[in-house]
């Protein structure tokens, strides 16, 4: 049994046959554990992929389904710590860091491109999980989960976009938090941007991320807080960071700016997994005016806005997120959805 979330003006039905109304996002009633806020990150490892050595961390659960997380740019495999704890007694879960992010050594040559990311996402769930796995991914992480699901639809059971990446050319730095959050990575005008943030700590730098990433900063554990800024001190001496940063920050904005069949929206059409969009009100990095058109295009997707929440939704209303997730995963069971 589960209830329903949807917006206060209610969605007409859908016909007979027809696609359900879009909001109609159904929450599942199973009992979830507790967010424990004192829970730690999961225990992190390297594990070989291809000629890629991927940071990945794994949480114990359930072994009849697997879920697999893909963070946002600058993000991490801690950015699901607690959605991964939530939705554990159901299903096992890996969260990885991408290449150049976390602690994972790009190799030699990368890209860092959406479409390299892709590959690499895709080549870990093939040697992974024999079976189709629930596709989790955050701002850019969504772009690439979107890009896996469409290339390679074997590989997803269901897709699950958290403020999804998609193209949004009229990006106004003046809405966010610290506009050098926006221009740092950018060629020429980025330069001094990048060099006011260097001159940060690692908890300043820390700070920035939390003020500009949600939309209740003051809500943000100090643990958990301590934890992100004990990874910016330990990655500074990674002599890859900025540069995988940069690269992959120029990727996104040019496939905002891909026309034709390989634009993301184009891409979108084409994915054949049940798919639910999750966006916060407060989204200061992707708009969630982007919102109701990625659900749109989406074949089997529905949409959950979520109000008072900004761009890692999932770290901010975990509960919420896990039982929209749960609720997605119970109503294709049933063929609901």
């Amino acid at each position: 049994m589960s209830e329903t979330l949807s917006r206060r003006t209610a969605a007409p039905s859908a016909k007979a046959g027809g696609r359900p109304p879009l909001t109609h996002v159904p929450l599942s009633a199973t009992p979830l554990p507790p967010v424990d806020a004192t829970t730690k990150p999961w225990p992190g490892t390297e594990e070989r992929v291809g000629d890629l050595r991927l940071h990945v961390r794994r949480t114990p659960g359930a072994d009849h389904a697997r879920v697999v997380y893909v963070h946002g740019l600058g993000g991490s495999s801690t950015n699901w710590t607690d959605l991964a704890a939530l939705l554990s007694p159901v299903a096992g879960g890996a969260a990885l860091d991408l290449p150049g992010f976390g602690f994972s050594e790009p190799a030699d040559g990368f890209t860092f491109s959406l479409s390299a990311h892709a590959d690499v996402v895709a080549r870990f769930v093939e040697q992974d999980s024999a079976e189709p796995v629930h596709l989790v991914g955050n701002s850019m992480g969504g772009a690439i989960a979107l890009l896996v699901a469409a290339r390679r639809p074997e590989l997803v059971r269901t897709l699950t976009l958290v403020s999804p990446a998609m193209p949004d050319r009229r990006l106004d730095p003046r809405r966010l938090s610290d506009p050098r959050m926006a221009l740092a990575y950018l060629p020429v005008v980025g330069k001094k941007a990048r060099r006011e943030l260097a001159a940060l700590g690692p908890r300043e730098r820390a700070e920035q991320v939390i003020r500009l990433c949600f939309a209740e900063p003051h809500a943000f554990p100090e643990h958990r807080l301590d934890e992100l800024a004990e990874e910016h001190s330990a990655r500074a001496a990674y002599e890859w960071v900025n540069h995988a940063m940069a690269r992959s920050t120029m990727e996104i904005f040019r496939m905002w700016f891909t026309a034709g069949s390989r634009s993301l929206w184009s891409v979108a059409r084409t994915v054949e997994a049940p798919s639910l969009v999750v966006w916060g009100t407060k989204d200061r990095v992707i708009s969630v005016r982007r919102a109701k058109r990625t659900a749109q295009v989406l074949p089997r997707s529905r949409l959950l806005v979520l109000p008072r929440t900004g761009h890692v939704a999932q770290m901010e209303r975990p509960r919420t997120v896990a039982r929209a997730v749960l609720g997605m995963w119970e109503s294709v069971e049933t063929g609901e959805w």
